[in-house]
């Protein structure tokens, strides 16, 4: 037993120190994205954001290769894939920024959002490492390593951006290729058994994905947390350039507060868990679109730097709690044989809803301003809470009933 906690602490320690580089490229990916979207185009500057819809359009689309990919090489080899596509990407932004090209800007962002859909996978793996008493402690590496990511990035596109000077941002996207062979480097040292075979469980057959996803539980669950995750993007995505372009910020500060922003997502998934055993995965839902309406009070408050990296950091909290909390009930919905084909469906509906969100940011930005993103988040919150209030209805008339 305590030979296999030792591989297995040393593998999770080997993963966390991965995905704390490999998660580097989400921050500085967005943080610049919209900006340097903005700078390419010549005329609709509606357009600025597409290039983080490309990075969003990506994990989703990385959250279906991955499988496809982990079954063929396995899951080190998949992984290693995954920063080579990072890599790939920055070198292509970087050639893009240099050509004045917009869309292969976009395509850049895609292939380096590909990698990103890799990289969520790295926690699945950290548990499947670790024998039971030790799983929960392994996801909360992992998480230690987002929080890294989310200083390395946004630093790397303050220090860098002006590294290849006339041109702007590239410098901070070349910077991703030396960190993505830093990162291929850290995985090669890592060993992973095969996954579990979910198909050769025992218990009752899998029911068919229709019937899974009408049940009230998972409805309600995906709802609230595809409703939490795009409320997210939306904001994150539109802050960037109501700071530079509209109040006249640095890139700097504007970074700075994706960087306060991203630390507020992860930071609190320590005790996140705690709180949803202790008081159940619907109220910490509940709590977290309470937090997305302060982070709109916040906003909607003034556009004093303040406000803007308050709303932000107040975002990242709610997202932390709607997010993690929804997923908890998603995953109390399925049964473990039919864990596969619902976690494809969930991320493909979600991921693809978030690239429509931090698309639709950029427009809502350049024909309406700050004020309509941020009054975007009071319909989509009031709903979620509505279902949470049925969800929570529901669960006591049963526990009622028995």
């Amino acid at each position: 037993m305590q030979s296999e906690l030792r591989i297995a602490r040393r593998n999770v320690g080997i993963l966390a120190a991965a995905q704390a580089i490999l998660g580097s490229a989400a921050p500085l990916s967005i943080s610049l994205g919209g900006l340097a979207g903005y700078q390419l185009l010549d005329t609709d500057k509606s357009l600025a954001t597409l290039p983080v819809t490309g990075f969003n359009l990506g994990v989703a689309f990385g959250a279906v290769v991955v499988a496809i990919v982990t079954r063929f090489i396995g899951r080190k080899q998949s992984f290693i894939f995954g920063a080579f596509c990072a890599l790939a990407g920055g070198l292509l932004a970087t050639l893009a920024l240099f050509k004045a090209s917009f869309w292969l800007f976009a395509l850049s962002m895609l292939l380096i959002g590909l990698s990103s859909g890799f990289t969520q996978k790295i926690r699945f793996a950290a548990a499947d490492v670790s024998p039971a008493s030790f799983k929960a402690e392994a996801i909360s590496w992992i998480l230690a390593g987002g929080i890294v990511s989310a200083i390395i990035g946004p630093q790397i596109a303050i220090w860098m951006r002006d590294l290849l000077a006339p041109v702007p941002f590239a410098g901070a996207f070349v910077a991703l290729v030396p960190l993505m062979v830093l990162a291929m480097v850290i995985l090669s040292f890592v060993h992973l058994p095969k996954a579990n075979d979910h198909a050769a469980m025992d218990g009752p057959p899998a029911r068919a994905l229709r019937d899974i996803i009408v049940t009230p539980r998972f409805a309600t669950g995906m709802v609230c947390g595809i409703g939490t995750y795009a409320l997210m993007t939306f904001v994150m995505t539109g802050a960037p350039l109501a700071m530079v372009i509209g109040c006249g910020f640095t890139s700097g500060e504007a970074t700075l507060g994706i960087q306060w922003h991203v630390i507020a997502m992860f930071g609190p998934s320590f005790f996140t868990g705690k709180l949803v055993r202790r008081f159940g995965a619907e109220r910490v839902v509940g709590a977290g679109l309470v937090v997305l309406m302060g982070c709109a009070i916040i906003a909607h408050a003034g556009i004093a730097l303040w406000n803007f990296w308050g709303a932000l950091v107040l975002l990242g909290i709610g997202w932390n709690f709607g997010f993690i909390g929804s997923t908890a009930i998603v995953a109390s919905s399925y049964r473990p044989q039919e864990a596969d084909k619902v976690q494809g469906f969930h991320d493909i509906v979600l991921f693809g809803t978030v690239a429509l969100s931090s698309f639709s940011s950029g427009k809502i930005f350049t024909a309406y301003g700050w004020s309509m993103i941020n009054l975007a988040i009071w319909p989509v919150a009031i709903v979620c809470l509505g279902l949470i209030v049925l969800q929570i209805t529901r669960a006591k008339a049963h526990s009622a009933a028995n």
